[in-house]
This record gives C-alpha cells, sequence and structure tokens, in this order.
C-alpha cells in the first residue's frame, strides 16, 4: 500500500495535471457550438444553438477586415476591430479569435493585456516597434518589426504596438488564442476604474504626489477597442 507522502505527491501531481487541462479555452465535446445568445442558461462561455437550426450563415462574418478604419477620433491614434464570440457566435467553444489592429501616423495600441490569450500578430503594412513585459523581475522583449512580420505576445503579459512612421499609417492582423481573450488596458484600468482607486493607494504605488493622481485621474480614458 503506498504510503502517505506517496499520497500526497500524487495527489499533486494530479493537481498540476488538471490546472493545465483546463488552463485554456476548454476543447469542444461536438464538432461546433454556435453561440446562443438569447438562451438564459449561463456557462462558462455561451449556451448551444440547437444544431438542427445552425446554418452556413452561423460560421460566416462580412468583417470587412481588409478595409482600414478610423484612427483619427482615438486620443491614442489606434483603432482596434474585434471578431470574438460576442460578435461571431460561430466561434463559440472554438477557442480562437481575431483583431484587426489599425494604427495612425505614431499610433499606439496602449500597454494592455489580454488575460485569457497568447496573442499571434502579422503586420498588414507599415513599421511598428512593440514588445511585451514579463512577469517580475518585469523583463522587456521588444522589437521592430516590418509588413509580413510575425510577432507573438505569451498570454496574460503587458504589452504594446507604436507606429514609427510620422506620415503613414500603419495596420495589423492578430489572432488570439480564446474565444474571448478579453483586453485590460493598463492605463485605464489603474487611473479610470470605477470607482476610482484610492490616490493614497496609486499615489504609494507610483512614489508621485498624489494631486498628479487626481489630475490623472480626472482625464478621460477612452477604449480603442471596438
Amino acid at each position: 500500500m503506498a504510503s502517505s507522502p506517496s499520497l500526497i505527491l500524487l495527489g499533486a501531481l494530479l493537481a498540476l495535471a488538471t490546472w493545465q487541462a483546463i488552463a485554456f479555452d476548454p476543447s469542444p465535446l461536438q464538432d461546433f457550438c454556435v453561440a446562443d445568445m438569447k438562451s438564459p442558461v449561463r456557462v462558462n462561455g455561451f449556451a448551444c444553438k440547437d444544431p438542427m437550426a445552425v446554418t452556413p450563415d452561423d460560421f460566416f462574418n462580412a468583417a470587412m477586415l481588409d478595409k482600414p478604419r478610423n484612427t483619427m477620433g482615438s486620443k491614442v491614434g489606434s483603432n482596434v476591430t474585434n471578431i470574438n464570440v460576442m460578435e461571431f457566435p460561430g466561434l463559440n467553444s472554438l477557442g480562437i479569435s481575431l483583431a484587426r489592429i489599425d494604427y495612425g501616423p505614431l499610433g499606439l495600441n496602449p500597454p494592455h493585456i489580454h488575460p485569457r490569450a497568447t496573442e499571434l500578430l502579422t503586420v498588414l503594412e507599415g513599421t511598428l516597434y512593440l514588445g511585451f513585459v514579463t512577469s517580475n523581475p518585469n523583463r522587456l522583449f521588444s522589437k521592430v518589426v516590418k509588413k509580413g512580420d510575425v510577432f507573438v505576445f505569451p498570454k496574460a503579459m503587458i504589452h504594446f504596438q507604436m507606429n514609427l512612421a510620422h506620415d503613414k499609417p500603419a495596420a495589423a492582423l492578430s489572432s488570439l488564442s480564446s474565444q474571448n481573450p478579453g483586453v485590460i488596458t493598463i492605463a485605464n484600468a489603474v487611473f479610470g476604474s470605477d470607482p476610482p482607486i484610492s490616490d493614497d493607494v496609486l499615489a504609494k504605488a507610483f512614489q508621485v504626489e498624489k494631486k498628479l493622481i487626481d489630475w490623472l485621474q480626472s482625464q478621460f480614458w477612452e477604449n480603442n477597442h471596438y
């Protein structure tokens, strides 16, 4: 009979294996599960539409991702067009989504994270400076990339992209390893949360005076993800 330490070790290994198995979007248990956005059932994801009611249009989205988006109205000079399960119910349970990012001259997709996805970015047009920062001790991996180049941002790492051109736009297409990757823009979350984080907390965290924190919290922190 196995000893207690052996059983504890076995239990720990099983727990680790289980954690790894559920670390990403769950694998589908059927051919497809088109999201029923009207279902009152609450599950991790969305309930399935009746398979007999599914049509080819459920697997199609006229996203027009070949068309540039307007970046003029954005303070940071970028526009992110998301194609995830919220816009495309056919993605439900498939563990994948897309985003087109348009950058105006010197446009920035500011530091942010996708809590549920790894991102693979392909440059469609222009030259970008991009990178991500690891967990502590916060090492930066950055690079200048050009049309046709590909760069990967590991899951939940803070990352960013910036168009280096002063006089012309840039664009990229990203694939993400979740039907609903989520996004947390760092500055928006820290200074634009509702209700706001205490200025005492932020002043101490950033080692600045409270009046600077109050000014930052008074700004309009826009969302460039549409």
